[in-house]
């Protein structure tokens, strides 16, 4: 067996637990299935993660690494704040519909975690995790386009997490409805847009009234 980093075996173990647990479900999914996987030995597993809670910590933050790096991309700064948004949203949701099978298990991981004795603070730290992710991309967006919000910064971002958390459930639910999420996700971008202005256009716009 190739000797690699443990940052990379841990990487190699969690990638392999996803397809596993995506494949069969998280109940089902044992650790000697996950080194069955990724082509180790169960040892191996064992130097890598000490329990079960710290390897469904590694999925959830993989998984969300899947997709904030094209997210991230994608917010570079175009013509309008509302263009750059969408775009933002537009790379998330490809995201969705060409993995839906992990965004499901993001939702068995949730459920299994409250479910579980001991486990229950993995579902919080995961949703957690979402709004910290949201503030991140606020904060890059707004600093790149000199953008001041109408509404606190962390109440944007929990607003988000909960409306995109909401969204792909619906469409792993519902199916594939592409101009009814399209619409969606323009009519999210215009509210966002509507609360992040640059300063020096709300100062001329509060100078012109009355």
């Amino acid at each position: 067996m190739t000797r690699m980093p443990l940052v990379d075996r841990r990487r190699q173990l969690t990638e392999a637990a996803i397809r596993a647990m995506a494949r069969d479900g998280v109940p089902r999914t044992t650790t000697r299935s996950i080194a069955a996987e990724a082509g180790v030995s169960l040892s191996v597993f064992h130097y890598c993660f000490d329990s079960k809670q710290a390897l469904l910590e590694s999925v959830i933050t993989v998984i969300t690494d899947h997709y904030v790096g094209v997210v991230k991309q994608a917010l570079r700064p175009r013509d309008t704040v509302r263009e750059t948004i969408r775009a933002g949203f537009g790379a998330y949701w490809d995201h969705v519909r060409a993995q839906p099978e992990e965004h499901m298990l993001t939702y068995e991981l949730t459920q299994y975690a409250l479910r579980t004795p001991g486990f229950e603070p993995l579902a919080r730290r995961q949703h957690e995790r979402y709004g910290e992710i949201y503030l991140e991309l606020i904060e890059q967006l707004g600093a790149a386009m000199s953008l001041e919000l109408a509404v606190p910064a962390p109440v944007l971002a929990r607003y988000l997490a909960a409306a995109t958390d909401g969204l792909t459930l619906n469409f792993l639910v519902l199916g594939d409805d592409e101009p009814a999420f399209a619409a969606i996700l323009d009519m999210i971008s215009d509210q966002v847009a509507a609360l992040a202005e640059d300063p020096g256009r709300r100062e001329a716009t509060q100078a012109e009234r009355p």
